[in-house]
């Protein structure tokens, strides 16, 4: 089949002004090419595309519907975290089920509510799953009644712990709500910091779930016990090591288990996500946020927990395409190609 892996660069001139919010995330070269070479080494045909406004020409070119039914020819691999704006993981899926092109991950809505972490609170509120304690604000003097220090501090619309503070007290309290805002251009998230165990929960696949072996991140002796950009983007000496299976005890581990997958489904993730979840020293689990858009980089959580389950990186992301097109069109994708072809050469469209 083919397969068209949609990715943005950080720096594009592929939109028609700059204008909004600048996404800071992109998928490294490496990251792209293993998933490239594992489609290939699959069976299937598959070529790198930019995710910007040429997208939908360059797909109807390399693959364009079938003459006898006008039914898809093939699917895009989902790379993208967007370019510019609010919600921009929703881009491209958002493109993509407009021009009627089938591809992998979480639909417009999903990533559009696991984005905002707001949003993403409430609905876990209401499917009973506990999360810390929180408020907006937007004014650096806002009221954070009922709210107990140390609090978390981040901005709503970002992933990859940007802009997150941990802070003790009012004025560091109104000055992380001040620069979330200032360098972010969105209200802060302001939570009850748990001072606890941090796991993290793979999901892989939709009716049925896999949830994936759980994953422990051990912050020693660290100040902030928490993830920041720094540790996700490997550049802090002290990044946290990441355990797997992470020692917990079975009954334990069956309700991060549920709370994930309860997250999940209330957030109308698919075909897989990671949800983090804290437990305090009493043992009791809240759920902070759930990645719609959990990394593929081999340094990831969620790759991680992968190899622990048996999956090699190249058979994640067949596993990754097949739970798709199984969710579009209710069979595994269809392979080309009767033996693994070397890798060779990446072309980006």
């Amino acid at each position: 089949m083919k397969v068209a892996v949609v990715r943005n660069r950080v720096r594009t001139d592929g939109v028609i002004n700059r204008f909004g919010q600048v996404c800071p995330e992109s998928y490294g070269q490496k990251t792209v090419r293993m998933v490239v070479d594992a489609l290939r080494g699959a069976g299937h045909t598959a070529e790198v595309f930019r995710a910007d406004r040429t997208l939908l020409a360059e797909l109807a070119a390399y693959m364009p519907p079938d003459a006898a039914t006008g039914k898809p020819t093939g699917m895009v691999f989902n790379m993208a975290y967007g370019i510019q704006g609010e919600c921009r993981y929703t881009h491209v899926p958002a493109m993509l089920e407009m021009a009627g092109v089938p591809y992998t991950g979480s639909g417009p809505l999903g990533h559009a509510l696991a984005l905002d972490k707001v949003v993403t609170k409430i609905l876990m509120l209401h499917a009973g799953v506990p999360t810390p304690a929180f408020r907006v604000m937007r004014e650096a003097g806002g009221n954070a009644d009922g709210l107990r220090f140390p609090l978390i501090v981040k901005p709503i619309h970002e992933s990859t712990s940007f802009g997150l503070h941990l802070v003790r007290g009012p004025q560091e309290l109104a000055d992380a709500v001040r620069a979330v805002v200032t360098k972010y251009e969105q209200d802060a998230l302001v939570e009850e910091y748990i001072d606890g165990r941090e796991v993290c929960v793979g999901l892989l696949g939709n009716d049925p779930v896999e949830c994936l072996p759980l994953v422990e991140l051990d912050f020693g002796g660290r100040d902030l016990r928490a993830m920041t950009y720094d540790d996700k983007y490997h550049k802090r000496p002290d990044e946290p090591r990441k355990t797997c299976p992470a020692a917990v005890g079975e009954a334990l581990a069956a309700a991060l288990r549920d709370l994930a997958l309860a997250t999940f489904r209330a957030c109308r993730c698919k075909d897989y996500a990671r949800v983090d979840i804290r437990i305090d020293p009493a043992g009791r689990p809240s759920v902070l946020e759930i990645n719609s858009m959990a990394s593929l980089g081999p340094g990831g959580s969620f790759v991680q927990a992968a190899r622990h389950a048996g999956y090699s990186d190249a058979a994640l992301v067949a596993r990754i395409l097949d739970v798709a097109h199984q969710r579009y069109f209710g069979t595994p994708a269809p392979r080309d190609l009767p033996a693994p072809r070397p890798p060779q050469e990446i072309k980006e469209n």
